[in-house]
């Protein structure tokens, strides 16, 4: 851990000194706190529309759950609505004006429909500006709230409905975790899985610890209950998510990340175990021989580097250097040789040059990962970096992001040609999205497979022998024979 930088001088830069301290606390029983508001939403339909990462995601699945034991029921017409609730996200300005271009659209329709109510949550709601924008110019949202009290959807749309003025209900500080709360997942084969909450690296750059908190984990108990429903409940597959799932426990001081996938992986009728985002910066040996020693935990890493550069890395606070980060990759291929490893990555950071750039560019050659979401620098209000000078021109962003996708593509396009006529497990998702007469499953490594077979396959894991190879998926035939189908 030699390399790992300072986090006292990383934070001179920036201007940021708050280290929030870690805290024990206990779990809170929804149910137990929860006010009953009835089926107010009988005979009455809803409409959420979610923007950002799987976090998002799963808070809309939890509160088209409490909408539903409210009586309400689903449709994608917005005119059919009688609840729009928007759940946001803060990362990129462009989400932002995405966001309140929809909403202004429904102005409309809320003057012809007065009963129609409609809610602004997620992290865009947290930001004060936001707040006071809604105010001033979109007083037709009847309800705002953030991302750390969504158990008090009900109560919300109850007041709502007896209310002439906008409601904000707005935590600033994140409160306990809350659990039992109703999910309503529509996959049943893989689900997601919250296991923490919030985040306390603060990168200088992500707006994520502002808007969703501190880091707070899930009882390990609660987290293995809910995972062993799941499985009950026919689940394959699930997805540990976190925005820093190799921090989980830190704050209980009791168990980690590592306790936590060897219990998961005890369940019974789980086949597979995926997790979702870890860090770079803690990421331990006991993480990675746990990982390799768990039959159902899958050789799919997602591990974010951002930049090869260590100046950048440490004007981003990353908490680490590049000699770090290599170290860790050929840590875990030791442990994992099969392991798809991928990666998020942004240029154009404040301040950075053609010479740092080519040092990003050198990391992805020598690490060669299987795949890489890349982003240009979006300066977000409230972050350090916005302060920070020398910030990149537009034209030099987007020149980079365009080299560093080729490049990316080349390398994620030969791992694809280098699966041909190999057979691998897939877990059959269900029927392709361009062709209803074509499947479609994943690989352990993520990678999507496209084949012809019968519809009782979904929900199975098979195999497949590969093909085709594309950049992004993969084509083959069912290896598996009749006898073994109808078993």
């Amino acid at each position: 851990m030699s390399d790992l930088l300072q986090i006292e001088d990383l934070t001179q830069e920036s201007g940021d000194t708050h280290r929030p301290t870690l805290v024990e606390r206990e779990s809170v029983d929804y149910r137990a706190i929860a006010k009953h508001v009835g089926r107010i939403g009988e005979g009455k339909k809803y409409l959420i529309k979610t923007y950002g990462c799987q976090m998002n995601e799963h808070d809309s699945e939890i509160m088209a759950g409490m909408l539903e034991e409210m009586g309400y029921q689903p449709t994608s017409v917005n005119e059919e609505a009688d609840f729009i609730l928007f759940n946001t996200c803060a990362v990129r300005e462009n989400a932002e004006d995405k966001v309140f271009g929809e909403i202004g659209r429904l102005k409309p329709l809320k003057n012809r429909n007065p009963e129609l109510i409609l809610g602004l949550c997620g992290c865009m709601a947290q930001e004060e500006p936001v707040q006071q924008l809604v105010a001033k110019t979109y007083p037709h949202i009847d309800i705002v709230f953030g991302t750390h009290n969504i158990h008090q959807l009900p109560e919300l749309v109850e007041q709502a409905r007896n209310s002439q003025e906008t409601i904000f209900e707005v935590w600033e500080k994140a409160g306990d975790v809350v659990e039992n709360l109703p999910k309503l997942r529509k996959d049943g084969i893989r689900a997601w899985v919250n296991i923490q909450y919030g985040c306390n690296k603060y990168c200088t750059y992500c707006i994520v610890p502002y808007t969703r908190g501190r880091e707070r984990s899930r009882l390990m108990e609660d987290v293995v209950e809910e995972v062993k429903q799941l499985a009950a409940d026919g689940y394959k597959e699930i997805t540990l998510l976190g925005q820093n799932v190799n921090d989980y426990g830190l704050d209980l001081k009791a168990y980690d990340f590592a306790d936590l996938l060897a219990a998961v992986n005890k369940v019974e009728g789980i086949e597979r175990i995926r997790f979702t985002t870890s860090n770079p910066w803690n990421f331990s040996d006991k993480l990675i021989q746990t990982i390799a020693s768990c039959e159902k935990v899958v050789n799919h890493i997602h591990l974010p580097v951002q930049s090869g550069d260590n100046t950048i890395l440490r004007r981003m606070n990353r908490g680490y250097t590049r000699e770090y980060y290599l170290d860790l990759v050929a840590r875990i291929r030791r442990a994992i040789p099969d392991v798809s490893l991928t990666t998020d990555i942004i240029v154009g950071f404040p301040g950075e040059t053609e010479e740092q750039f080519r040092e990003t560019l050198s990391l992805v050659e020598q690490v060669r990962f299987d795949g890489a979401y890349t982003f240009i620098y979006s300066p977000r209000k409230g972050t350090p970096a916005i302060r920070f000078r020398e910030q990149v021109s537009e034209e030099d962003k987007k020149r980079r992001l365009q080299e560093l996708i080729e490049l990316q593509n080349g390398i994620t396009r030969e791992f694809s040609e280098s699966m041909k006529n190999q057979t691998f497990d897939v877990l059959v998702e269900g029927e392709s999205k361009t062709n209803s007469d074509v499947l479609q499953g994943r690989t352990t490594t993520n990678k999507i497979v496209l084949f012809r077979g019968p519809k009782e396959l979904i929900g199975r894991i098979v195999k497949i022998h590969v093909t085709e190879a594309q950049t992004w998926y993969l084509r083959g035939e069912l290896v598996s024979t009749q006898h073994e189908l109808a078993v």
